[in-house]
């Protein structure tokens, strides 16, 4: 039995959403150390921050699309459900300037600029233009995102250490690409599939890098860094001397 392209169109999202859902997911150890220790400090709220705002963007474009878009409506309004909550948690937990430093952010990006983003689109574009605006905006957001790792494979270059690459994430973020890719291109919606090329990409250069550099000895810095998920991408992240806070190294 040939399957037709509304089939493939299901399958490739279901495995995608099956795929980012471990992906949502992964950030679960670090908010159970954060718990342990009863604060947020030295973790860093931009990565949760910037996935809800990038779950909501794709409910907002599938909501306009709304051909064959279920399957992304179903596992954005899981992630914004679960940053929501990470959100919640890491509040919950963190210093008063952490707070308020995570609140400012939150007002910036997911309230005032996705409101400017959504009333403009809204009342100043219409029909298919307002998909293709629509479109872009996530097309670029997810090319940044996406684009994080490669701070973290110049780490692994420079310490010879595949520590701050886990060969596991790399793999399943990688086989998360490829299912919205093939989800895209069968849509034929390339504002999904073009971003997930440069994911596939990313992902193995990143598997490669493991394999060269996971047994080799490591470089020793003067001034290590911790890192932390973007997305379910890995970022490097600045810890302070006071450990108050730390400061994306890695641009979303």
């Amino acid at each position: 039995m040939t399957m037709n392209r509304e089939s493939w169109v299901f399958v490739f999202g279901l495995i995608g959403n099956i795929i980012s859902f471990m992906v949502f997911l992964s950030p679960i150890p670090t908010f159970y150390q954060i718990y342990k220790k009863k604060t947020s400090e030295g973790y860093q709220s931009l990565p949760y921050v910037v996935a809800l705002l990038s779950a909501m963007l794709w409910i907002y474009y599938a909501l306009v699309k709304k051909e064959s878009a279920l399957l992304l409506i179903t596992i954005n309004t899981f992630g914004i459900v679960v940053e929501s909550s990470y959100l919640a948690f890491f509040l919950f937990y963190s210093s008063k300037k952490a707070r308020l430093s995570t609140i400012k952010l939150l007002l910036l990006l997911n309230v005032f600029g996705y409101g400017a983003m959504l009333l403009a689109t809204l009342y100043l574009s219409k029909g298919a233009k307002r998909l293709a605006i629509i479109g872009w905006i996530c097309l670029v957001f997810n090319i940044t995102v996406f684009a994080a790792p490669l701070f973290i494979m110049k780490k692994v270059i420079t310490t010879r250490s595949v520590e701050y690459m886990p060969f596991t994430l790399s793999f399943f973020l990688t086989i998360n690409a490829v299912m919205w890719f093939f989800y895209g291109l069968f849509l034929r919606d390339y504002y999904i599939a073009l971003p997930n090329t440069l994911g596939f990409l990313f992902g193995i250069v990143q598997m490669v890098l493991y394999l060269m550099y996971r047994n080799a000895i490591p470089v020793a810095l003067e001034n290590p860094k911790k890192v932390q998920e973007l997305n379910g991408h890995i970022v490097e992240v600045e810890k302070v001397q006071d450990g108050a806070r730390g400061d994306a190294i890695g641009k979303v």
